[in-house]
């Protein structure tokens, strides 16, 4: 199971990422499982990585251990006659995310979608609640198998227990160990194909895509062409990975969309897409001029992080200022920056086709990722007065 290195380079679709210390492979639930609890009895530093889509590490060594969690495999649950029409299906976190939406609409079983072509692990995906064109994992996810960092027990954590928001879970906010497996809940349309001909998917929630099925908001299409012009729409921006596309080098979208206070988007302009949210929406950005004099951003972005990672009562949220979600690559290309935009000298660049892309166009190093970064935070910072944060997950980085 301990494996020779490899570079976290090679095991990335950023391409970035120095050598680790130690390396080791699970293949099976059993042997993750073990190989975890002797890395956390070994004390040392350890990262966990599958489908590394969403992952920009440093070219220096990780002095730690790497757990690749090469799991895979999908189990049919049995049925509930309580429940006709839907199916259960629990999911290793190695089964990469893609295959499995590619199965499950080959069964004609909708609820997932729309999530074709996000590349990385099913295990991966309740951390930051995946989410794209209308649907997010919390509309089918049931709970998780996970192995506690804490008490090294296993245990079925329920969807509701994950708090899951925007791209965000207790997971992505400390709380610590291994996704063993996922449950998922789907919908199966067998009862009803006779009726409506065909399996169809769930209604269509998101206005680009409605378009490029030419359809309205709400209709259903059948599964299959529903993923089908998903993995067309994701594969024009560069976000369905492919070798011999250089844009894919990437870790996706590399910035959240923000959420502000609705005040504060009202003095954007008014072009700027925005959509109203859940008071209880659990990211916030900190626009400029809010913080306290004398007060360090750090901890004043600390703060803010604490509070947005807090569950809010809905009732009490109800009162309160109501929030917006503001478009991220709309906010990067009207601050200046353009599709194919790099710094001097520089291998990384904003993808060709989509602003909030980064790509690796070739050897660029983890610090050339993260200078671009930085620069894009800076510009849209001055522009706007909102601070991106960013969505992979950042390993001896800092921005």
């Amino acid at each position: 199971m301990t494996d020779s290195p490899l570079a976290l380079a090679e095991l990335t679709t950023m391409r970035v990422g120095g050598v680790p210390e130690r390396m080791v492979t699970a293949t099976t639930q059993r042997d993750l499982v073990d190989a975890a609890l002797a890395v956390w009895a070994d004390g040392d530093e350890w990262l966990v990585l599958a489908g590394g889509s969403n992952t920009v590490a440093s070219d220096e060594p990780f002095d730690g251990t790497v757990v690749r969690v090469a799991t895979r495999g999908i189990e049919v649950l049995p049925t509930d006659a309580a429940t006709p029409g839907r199916v259960r299906v629990r999911v290793q976190a190695g089964e990469p995310w893609d295959d499995l939406v590619a199965y499950a609409v080959g069964r004609g079983w909708s609820g997932i979608e729309a999530l074709s072509g996000i590349p990385g692990s099913t295990g991966a995906a309740p951390v930051q609640n995946i989410g794209a064109y209308g649907q997010e994992l919390s509309s089918s996810l049931v709970a998780i198998d996970f192995l506690d960092y804490i008490t090294g027990e296993v245990s079925r954590v329920s969807a509701a227990e994950l708090e899951l928001g925007y791209r965000t879970s207790v997971l992505k906010r400390g709380r610590q160990g291994i996704v063993l497996t996922v449950e998922l809940e789907l919908h199966d349309t067998a009862d009803e194909q006779a009726v409506l001909g065909g399996a169809l998917g769930q209604p269509v929630a998101y206005a680009q895509l409605a378009g490029a099925l030419g359809v309205q908001l709400g209709d259903r299409v059948p599964v299959q062409a529903m993923r089908d012009a998903v993995l067309v729409l994701r594969a024009s921006k560069g976000m369905v990975l492919n070798a011999e596309d250089p844009d894919t080098a990437s870790a996706g979208s590399f910035f959240t969309n923000p959420i502000v206070r609705e005040n504060f988007a009202r003095g954007l302009p008014a072009d700027a897409p925005r959509w109203p949210l859940a008071p209880d929406a659990a990211d916030v950005v900190v626009p400029l001029g809010r913080l306290a004099s004398g007060t360090p951003l750090d901890a004043f972005l600390t703060h803010q992080e604490e509070l947005a990672a807090s569950t809010v009562d809905a009732g009490a949220a109800a009162s309160k200022e109501a929030l917006v979600k503001l478009s991220a690559a709309w906010l990067i290309e009207h601050s200046g920056i353009r599709r194919g935009f790099r710094l001097p000298g520089s291998r990384a660049a904003i993808s060709s086709k989509h602003t909030l892309a980064i790509t690796n166009t070739g050897g660029a190093r983890a610090e050339e990722i993260a200078q671009l970064a930085r620069y894009v935070q800076g510009r849209v910072q001055s522009e706007f007065g909102v601070i991106l944060h960013p969505e992979p997950v950042l390993v001896g980085i800092e921005l």
